[in-house]
């Protein structure tokens, strides 16, 4: 090529969009009909033409359309085709400028002005030169396409600004790119931009390396794997044996056809299987994904035991396991016959409310073997978090189904005797509501569709009989109670106790405690002097362990040589257990003034209270102790108010109040007491006291009071009247309208005390306080 042809001040404009021609750069050109006459044009102009960068979709160009820097090119071969267009070959020769538009007929011509290249030759130059020369080098290393020859022709290049023309054609440089570069008129600025870019794009391409040999090494030990597993594969097969993870995926696929899922579920899992079969077993996800499918699996969706509908078989096993209780399995036996009358799914939600010891745990055991059903419990005491009721989400680490799903898994049946132990005491913090959670659980309306987050597909409950178990029903959230059938356990009287001891905790005891081959008899008068003077309880749990430490004591007797003991005696017991802990409270005091005894209930069942005022000079002063509520605090202000208004009719001084404090105490101060029935009582005490009278301590009362002096109705009937046996209280008064709930007591519970209804302060008075 040279550059020493001359060139006239105006040229014919070939606007090109595919590639931007430098100088000394030869470029095949095809051409259309549409550009013919500016290559005719240039052949008849000494075949010479002005190139620019019209980037677009049109062929022609305007003037205004095109670059104001361009490229003088020589056509030094022309190829015409019979279609019309042709094959030019461009010789690039100098920069020119564009000047002002000559004419538009045939083509486009433009004066130019012809910019000449500029020397600059100097250490800098050299040095650049060098550099870019040695980043070339570096670029063909990490793979960048570039011919021989034009390597070749790039080393013997010194001219900054040749170099970098050569430099922007063969290493990519985006088009707008190499336009800005054919602008640029200082070789050696021109030069440094072709240096910045060659240098971002040998880093590139260093960062591209690496990553590209670290993909390498890693599909090479993926492919070295896959290979040894196709190997593997092959010696399994010569060897008749299965491969260890197509073998996994078999068997569920087997679990997944047995378990008769509802086609709901079946369809998520069979997804999840397919699913599995993707992932690389030392994937953590594999882990989860096999996990759910497991517990799919193992879910009783179809799954369950045959009812025992045979109500008088059922019967039978109840009065085995537990004597009385007459209330809670009627219940049981109502719903075995609506079994056998009408096959229906939905199971009652029981809750057992009583004070502990009355077996309202064991009582659901019972309930399973008469049913034939499996038993399942579970404790809520102090469960704070609902993800055990409803399970985690799968996205947890260490997810898990809720309890409920866990324990219906294990015992691979749909239908058991579940019992929710403590439903009292559930907690609840920032974690969680679990008692809220447990409303879906216990809902027979809408439990047919459960869904565990864990599992996340609806899983019928409807077929579970929930039991549920609490000492008191006051902390049970309205809303769960309300889904809940309440049945109340009372407690025991000491006929029930004597036939529990000797029908079921005796023997055993005797078992537990190795005594099987030395038989151990007790006397009802043990048993009686156990029930009276060492516990005093509504249920049987602290007489299970006094019969216990009796038989430990026997047994230590018989290891160190003793003559076996063959029976116990009421003499024997004070011997083996100590000095009595309980004494009757009633039977050994008398009758004092201003003292009268009362009747309460509490969680662990009946108690008697004894009401004590007393007087002291002041001023219509009033003092409440021994740890009482406000209930109470209001029941004693009522019943002092009761009072004063009838001084005249109980025979105390108009102006007693004027002069006088009074003093109002219930003993065992340290334990807390509340509760709407204590009115009556604490009226009692005042009057005794105020009038001189002594009231009798072998009759307890309990009822609440009104100003005008009428007693309302109380609550736990059966245990106030099973607490007063035990004290040894003769008579107890109860209000005229809790009659009803007494002639639903037991006939054994009321032997041996004398039962009074009573309406007004009026009658408690004549019946309770003696004369002067």
């Amino acid at each position: 090529m040279s550059n020493n042809v001359p060139i006239p001040n105006v040229l014919p404009i070939y606007p090109i969009k595919e590639q931007i021609v430098f100088p000394y750069m030869v470029l095949p050109v095809f051409f259309t009909t549409e550009t013919a006459p500016i290559i005719e044009e240039a052949m008849r102009n000494d075949q010479l033409l002005g190139v620019v960068y019209c980037p677009g979709s049109k062929n022609v160009c305007s003037f205004d359309d095109h670059p104001r820097i361009g490229t003088v090119c020589k056509i030094n071969q022309l190829i015409k085709f019979p279609s019309g267009g042709g094959k030019a070959t461009f010789e690039g020769i100098s920069r020119f400028a564009l000047n002002s538009p000559v004419s538009n007929d045939p083509c486009l011509t433009s004066s130019i002005r012809v910019i000449p290249e500029q020397d600059s030759q100097g250490v800098v130059s050299e040095a650049l030169v060098q550099s870019v020369n040695a980043l070339l080098k570096i670029a063909l290393a990490y793979g960048q396409p570039l011919p021989e020859d034009v390597m070749k022709m790039i080393d013997r290049i010194e001219h900054p600004g040749r170099l970098a023309d050569m430099v922007a054609v063969y290493i990519g440089i985006p088009l707008d790119v190499q336009q800005q570069l054919l602008t640029i008129l200082d070789p050696i600025e021109r030069l440094k931009s072709v240096f910045i870019h060659l240098t971002n794009e040998v880093q590139k391409m260093q960062v591209k390396g690496e990553i590209q040999t670290e993909v390498t090494k890693r599909l090479g030990k993926n492919q070295k794997e896959n290979i040894l597993r196709e190997q593997m594969k092959q010696i399994q097969q010569e060897l008749g044996e299965q491969d260890p993870r197509q073998a996994e995926v078999n068997e569920l696929r087997t679990r997944i056809r047995q378990a008769n899922m509802p086609d709901e579920v079946l369809m998520v899992a069979e997804k999840e299987l397919r699913r599995l079969e993707q992932i690389n077993p030392a994937s953590p996800e594999y882990t989860v994904s096999r996990g759910y499918l497991d517990y799919l699996c193992a879910a009783p969706w179809e799954k369950g035991t045959e009812d025992n509908l045979d109500v008088s078989k059922a019967e039978a096993v109840l009065d085995e396991d537990h004597y009385s209780l007459k209330e809670v399995k009627q219940r049981i036996l109502e719903y075995l016959a609506v079994r056998s009358l009408r096959d229906t799914t939905k199971g009652p939600i029981l809750c057992f409310v009583g004070p502990p010891g009355v077996g309202k745990t064991s009582l659901g055991r019972s309930i399973a073997r008469a049913m034939g059903r499996k038993f399942i419990r579970f404790s809520l005491g102090g469960m704070k978090d609902e993800a055990e009721i409803r399970g985690h989400r799968r996205t947890y680490i260490g997810a898990l189904p809720g309890r409920v799903i866990q324990e219906l898994c294990r015992a691979e049946s749909n239908n058991p005797v579940f019992m929710l132990d403590e439903v009292d005491k559930i907690g609840q913090d920032f974690r969680g509501d679990p008692s809220s959670a447990l409303l879906e659980v216990l809902d027979p309306e809408q439990n047919d569709s459960f869904k565990d987050h864990y599992m996340d597909v609806p899983f019928d409950l409807s077929k579970v009989m929930f039991i549920t178990t609490a000492n008191l029903l006051d902390p049970i959230p309205h809303a769960l109670k309300d889904r809940m059938e309440v049945i109340r356990l009372s407690g025991y009287s000491d006929e029930d106790k004597r036939q529990i001891c000797f029908k079921y905790l005796i023997p055993k005891q005797i078992e537990e405690n190795g005594l099987a081959e030395f038989p151990l008899e007790f006397s009802e008068a043990a048993i009686a002097k156990i029930t009276q003077d060492y516990t005093r309880e509504a249920g049987v749990r602290s007489l299970e362990r006094k019969i216990a430490a009796i038989c430990r004591k026997v047994a230590k007797e018989i290891t160190q040589g003793g003559e076996a003991r063959q029976r116990i005696d009421a003499s024997d017991v004070e011997a083996l257990l100590g000095p009595c802990t309980y004494f009757a409270d009633v039977a050994s005091e008398e009758d004092r003034v201003g003292v009268v005894t009362g009747l309460a209930w509490t969680a662990s069942g009946g108690d008697i209270l004894f009401v004590e005022a007393a007087k002291m000079p002041g001023n219509k002063g009033l003092t409440l102790t021994g740890s009482l509520g406000d209930i109470m605090q209001e029941s004693a202000k009522a019943a002092l108010t009761y009072v004063r208004g009838r001084t005249e009719d109980f025979g105390i001084d108009a102006d007693f109040f004027e002069h006088h404090d009074l003093h109002i105490h219930v003993p065992s101060g340290a334990i807390p007491k509340d509760g709407p029935s204590a009115g009556v009582t604490i009226a009692t005490a005042i009057i005794s006291l105020l009038s001189g009278r002594p009231a009798r301590r072998d009759i307890a009362m309990t009822g609440e009071l009104t100003l005008s002096g009428r007693i309302l109705p109380i609550g736990g009937v059966k245990e106030k009247v099973l607490a007063a046996r035990r004290a040894g209280v003769k008579t107890v008064l109860l209000p005229a309208r809790n009659k009803e709930h007494l002639a639903e007591l037991e006939e054994n519970i009321l032997e041996g005390i004398d039962v009074e209804l009573v309406e007004s302060v009026d009658q408690v008075v004549e019946k309770i306080l003696l004369p002067r």
